[in-house]
């Protein structure tokens, strides 16, 4: 085997070894990703992130922005946010430190899951990632103090066409596993949803 040979077969092997993991959810188009982690003594390396991998899913691979949020105390909410036509926005949301219950809800009339919603625990221990489809609200609950969460979005951020949804509009009976004890004027007094 000729030293070019090798090179490409070793490639291979290594876009096959750091793939991640794509899990569709039970909301028509929202993922959970997981990283393959290689491990060795130093620690691990994954791959977070890789356009192939997304375009090969049918997901949307543009980034716009990078985001991150730092909480300082468990128990604090920030949501249920999206941006309406024409700057709706696919997100990939990861905790790098500590832990969140993350919650999204699809707001596609079109969509078989249609005002649907379903949690996730994303932690910096699990290293989940959450693929939020455009026209999905989203956001989380943090479950232990000092927790971060990065964002990948599609979109520039557009005040003009902002939405939000109330913690616990009655329109979607959201359970969450803690009561939000932190919150902002603007995110607890969002209208009841249509």
């Amino acid at each position: 085997m000729n030293g070019a040979t090798l090179q490409v077969k070793l490639r291979a092997l290594a876009a096959k070894i750091w793939r991640m993991k794509f899990t569709e959810t039970r909301l028509a188009g929202a993922f959970v990703i997981e990283l393959q982690r290689l491990e060795d003594d130093r620690g691990f390396f994954a791959r977070a992130f890789c356009r192939r991998e997304f375009e090969t899913h049918g997901l949307n691979p543009n980034v716009a922005q990078c985001n991150t949020s730092f909480n300082s105390h468990a128990g604090t909410f920030r949501g249920m946010h999206y941006q309406i036509e024409p700057f709706r926005e696919v997100k990939l949301v990861r905790c790098v430190s500590g832990a969140v219950h993350d919650v999204i809800i699809d707001l596609r009339p079109a969509s078989p899951t249609y005002r649907q919603w379903q949690g996730f625990e994303l932690s910096a221990q699990n290293g989940a990632m959450l693929y939020v489809p455009e026209g999905f609200a989203h956001g989380y609950v943090t479950l232990a103090d000092n927790s971060e969460v990065f964002y990948q979005v599609s979109e520039f951020y557009n005040p003009g066409y902002e939405r939000g949804i109330r913690w616990n509009d009655p329109a979607f009976g959201i359970q969450w596993p803690v009561r939000p004890r932190v919150i902002s004027a603007k995110d607890a007094n969002h209208p009841d949803f249509p």
